[in-house]
């Protein structure tokens, strides 16, 4: 491959002993920065995208065929301990359940402390405090010592996103990966953590692979969709385009499910969330021109 300005290449299938072609000729990429959102319905093969990604798909006897490009290197082929060293530190993971995604056991600063010492190390245990509590102040939590001394069960489901998200970030990722990460979360806390994204995604320039089964958040956050379709990747296209002028069926069926749609696309991402759920999202980057969605032919789907 030609060395590339793209941050991610991906164009891969996937098969498990009792699912082959799980995903099945899948073909995108992703500029470095942007946040491209990923939807499909359940079992469509959306979580098991992020695995491939992270080189976890053969801990659950998955198999992946194809070439998984990053940041100039080709990870399909690396070995489980230069996975590790990219794992949550080039590339970090955000997940559905974020009560289960923590320790119960473990207070909120030693699981900061853990995450931290995966990667680096070095640091006295007074500047790792002051780095703990400045993640807190990044993602709206209180940046307190008493905080950090607090378990899990001790503070909200929307908090505990939230320090995931603090975690994911604590090394400057450049891709973020994150699983539905609001899908657990009520209206409200769903704005705020949608906001908080891309509040994070201008400041440190960090590429989101934004992976959701709701279009609503989609539309608010993301600059450009794919659609999986049970394993296929059927359409990508400007989020505006997605919206005004699906191509696909199925890309249809799910804009048509959306409780209510706007007339005309706003100018702004951050908008059309607002007309649709009545919540105004943080997000300053106009949106771009509606563009002709593309239908994806069977065994050529790309995401350009």
């Amino acid at each position: 491959m030609k060395p590339s300005g793209k941050l991610l290449e991906v164009d891969l299938s996937v098969d498990y002993p009792n699912m082959p072609g799980a995903l099945d000729q899948v073909r995108f990429d992703l500029d470095r920065g942007e946040i491209l959102g990923l939807v499909g319905g359940s079992g469509s093969g959306k979580s098991t995208l992020a695995m491939a990604v992270l080189g976890l798909v053969q801990w659950k006897n998955g198999r992946v065929r194809g070439a998984i490009r990053f940041d100039g290197r080709e990870l399909a082929a690396m070995r489980e301990p230069e996975l590790r060293a990219i794992r949550g530190s080039q590339i970090s993971l955000v997940l559905q359940s974020p009560v289960s995604s923590l320790n119960p056991a473990l207070r909120i600063e030693t699981q900061f402390r853990e995450a931290w010492k995966a990667h680096r190390s070095g640091l006295s245990s007074t500047h790792e405090r002051e780095l703990f509590l400045e993640h807190l102040r990044m993602v709206n939590l209180p940046a307190e010592p008493d905080f950090l001394r607090r378990y899990p069960s001790q503070i909200s489901v929307g908090q505990a996103q939230r320090l995931l998200i603090a975690m994911a970030i604590m090394h400057r990722p450049k891709l973020l990966i994150a699983d539905e990460p609001t899908s657990a979360l009520d209206p409200i806390t769903q704005a705020e953590v949608l906001a908080l994204l891309a509040r994070l995604n201008a400041r440190l320039g960090m590429a989101i692979l934004f992976i959701s089964h709701d279009l609503l958040s989609i539309a608010s956050l993301c600059r450009r969709v794919a659609i999986l379709e049970q394993g296929r990747l059927v359409e990508c296209a400007d989020t505006a385009a997605i919206f005004q002028a699906p191509a696909h069926p199925f890309t249809r069926r799910l804009v048509e499910a959306v409780p209510a749609l706007p007339h005309s696309f706003p100018s702004s991402l951050a908008n059309i969330a607002a007309a649709v759920t009545g919540v105004s999202h943080a997000r300053t980057a106009a949106a771009p021109q509606p563009q002709p969605a593309s239908t994806l032919d069977s065994g050529t789907e790309s995401c350009p």
